[in-house]
């Protein structure tokens, strides 16, 4: 497989940074590139190894089975330990490299290590500016999760492993609680509903045996079953194993639960109805942080709002031009309205409803894997697969999201598509979703990144959200400019998700930034989009606890869309579309900045 288009054989030699080699170019030879190169090589490769043997959790999402039944650090006291890691790294970076006798991929590495380092410095005043336990993500779902979609058992040892993870459920719940009541002395804390999600969630993990007297195993137990009755082992070792899993359920998991329920629950009483984190101490230099981090811009909240604005005002009247097509008669509010209610848009809330949904999602991609060689020269090698969230998680999860393959290829990608509410998972936006979150989306992307050679592990498996986020937006509009979305409504769904990406600039501004309640911004979704309120809702909550991430999509979409045109207008006849992603998708995750830096770079190339 084509790993490295034809256009990056020479290594893009005018690379960023590599023009100040000019100044020295008479005393920096080719041994002297080779070996600073190779000294900067061996320190990635250090620092990386130094990362993943902290990390068993880690290892285990790169497919490693070292320290297999082991938790990381969740403890407060890391923050401390990891602060003063990234300034040693910074250090050497200034120190003790020689930028301009790097080699031009070797300029890019350094100038993207150097910039984590320094914003892992800057963000450390922030280190508690987050809820350790949300509806989104936190122990109580991710630990579970991690086992049912991470940890394989294809052996004993694999079993043993999944086991002595069960058993150290409480260590890892008791640290998050100490954040928990840190953070509260710091004045950081959810609002009110959050907890009720939690708690509902945390529950839910505590049903079925072993926790309760029940035919139906519960998904913890149910997954090791599962898992372990593949082996083919004597029936004697097979029922040991399950039996000593249960007692570490039972003698483990369950009080951790519950701890960290009466945790919540204590909490609790003490949350307010404050859903911005102007509520913080220097919130609104926190929140300019976030909106820095998501976007990977300058960009401030007022202006990150204005955008939003006009590009809800721009998707509505391109909508607009879809109701003439369909000959629909009535406002906008009234296509909405039809767009949400008609049952021709939905599958049943039911299993076959579900699969129904899962296989076509499956055909989507596969149709679209199909039509690649129309845009792209580079393809990745790992497979994709689409499941639905799991019940313990579906109810408060995203509406859909992706997991990276492992890098040996022992885990496919995977789509995972909440179908907990079908009414939220309209068929019209079924086409956008899968190109968003499959091929040529956050897949193609992702999975392209860790394929890549001779990059160093850290830009194999990084994540830059205007990047990541800005490109799977992206993806459900090129295969618009290849003859998808034949069906207006299934055009109109393409456009809806564009909207709800401009929606969520105004939105959680609004919430951060401009003070809104939580009533607000779901107030806002319902009127300005066809979506279902409990999207609306779920949206909004989301906001709440990951201040700025989604303002990561709208704002990454524009910049690719904006150098695309950049290019295209340079270039004229010159311009290949699948040159252009290939400079977008071979490199791996970068800042929008240097994402610039390097279209401009190639249109020169192309110009010479």
């Amino acid at each position: 497989m084509n790993l490295r288009a034809p256009l990056f054989s020479l290594v893009m030699l005018i690379t960023l940074g590599f023009t100040s080699c000019k100044k020295k170019e008479e005393t920096i030879t080719p041994d002297k590139i080779r070996n600073e190169t190779a000294r900067l090589d061996s320190f990635f490769a250090r620092e990386f190894e130094k990362d993943l043997a902290e990390s068993p959790m880690l290892q285990t999402r790169l497919g490693i089975k070292t320290n297999y039944g082991e938790w990381d650090n969740f403890s407060h006291l890391k923050y401390a330990e990891d602060l003063e890691k990234s300034k040693r790294r910074l250090a050497f970076l200034k120190d003790s490299i020689d930028r301009d006798a790097l080699s031009g991929e070797a300029q890019l590495s350094y100038r993207l290590y150097r910039q984590k380092m320094e914003e892992e410095i800057e963000d450390y005043p922030f280190r508690l500016y987050d809820y350790p336990v949300n509806q989104m993500n936190g122990v109580h779902a991710n630990l579970p999760a991690f086992l049912i979609n991470m940890h394989k058992i294809d052996s004993v040892a694999d079993a043993k492993a999944y086991i002595s993870r069960l058993k150290k459920f409480p260590k890892v719940f008791e640290d998050v609680k100490k954040g928990m009541e840190l953070r509260e002395m710091n004045g950081i804390m959810p609002p009110s509903f959050v907890y009720a999600h939690t708690i509902d969630a945390s529950k839910n993990l505590l049903k079925g045996k072993p926790f309760e007297s029940s035919s139906e195993a519960g998904v913890l137990l149910a997954d090791f079953k599962e898992k372990v009755e593949k082996l083919g082992l004597p029936e004697k070792q097979e029922s040991d194993l399950i039996l000593e899993a249960q007692e570490a359920m039972t003698d483990s998991v369950q009080p951790a639960y519950e701890n960290l329920i009466a945790a919540l629950e204590d909490q609790h009483q003490r949350a307010t109805q404050e859903h911005g984190v102007w509520k913080f101490p220097k919130g609104k230099e926190f929140y300019n942080t976030a909106l820095k981090r998501a976007t990977s811009t300058d960009l401030k909240a007022d202006e990150i709002h204005e955008i939003g604005l006009q590009e809800v005002a721009r998707i509505h009247k391109e909508m607009e031009e879809i109701m003439e097509k369909v000959d629909f008669e009535g406002s906008l509010q009234d296509f909405f309205r039809f767009m949400r209610e008609d049952e021709q848009f939905y599958y049943e809330n039911t299993e076959d409803g579900k699969n129904r949904y899962l296989n076509e999602a499956t055909a989507i991609i596969n149709t679209m894997k199909g039509r690649l060689d129309d845009l792209f020269n580079t393809k990745p090698e790992a497979e994709i697969v689409v499941k639905a969230v799991e019940p313990f998680r579906e109810k408060s999860a995203g509406k859909a999201f992706y997991q990276q393959p492992a890098l040996d290829g022992s885990r496919p990608g995977t789509y995972y598509a909440n179908l907990y509410d079908m009414k939220a998972m309209p068929t019209y936006q079924m086409e956008a979703l899968a190109y968003h979150e499959g091929i040529p989306g956050h897949h193609m992307q992702l999975a392209i990144a860790q394929e890549l050679e001779n990059l160093p592990m850290f830009r194999k498996i990084g994540i830059e959200a205007a990047y990541v986020e800005g490109w799977g937006l992206y993806s459900e509009k090129i295969p618009k400019e290849i003859g998808f979305y034949e069906d207006p409504y299934s055009d109109f769904g393409r456009l809806a998700m564009e909207l709800w990406r401009s929606i969520r600039l105004v939105v959680d501004t609004g919430i951060h930034s401009k003070e809104w309640t939580r009533e607000q911004g779901i107030e806002y979704y319902k009127t300005n989009s066809p979506n279902a309120e409990s999207d609306a809702i779920k949206m909004v909550e989301r906001h709440i606890v990951m201040p700025g991430q989604a303002t990561a999509y709208k704002i990454g979409m524009n910049k690719i869309l904006e150098l695309r045109e950049l290019a295209k207008e340079e270039l004229g006849e010159n311009f290949d579309i699948k040159e252009f992603h290939d400079v977008v998708l071979t490199h791996g995750a970068v800042p929008l900045n240097i994402l610039e830096e390097m279209i401009q770079e190639w249109i020169a190339s192309k110009k010479e």
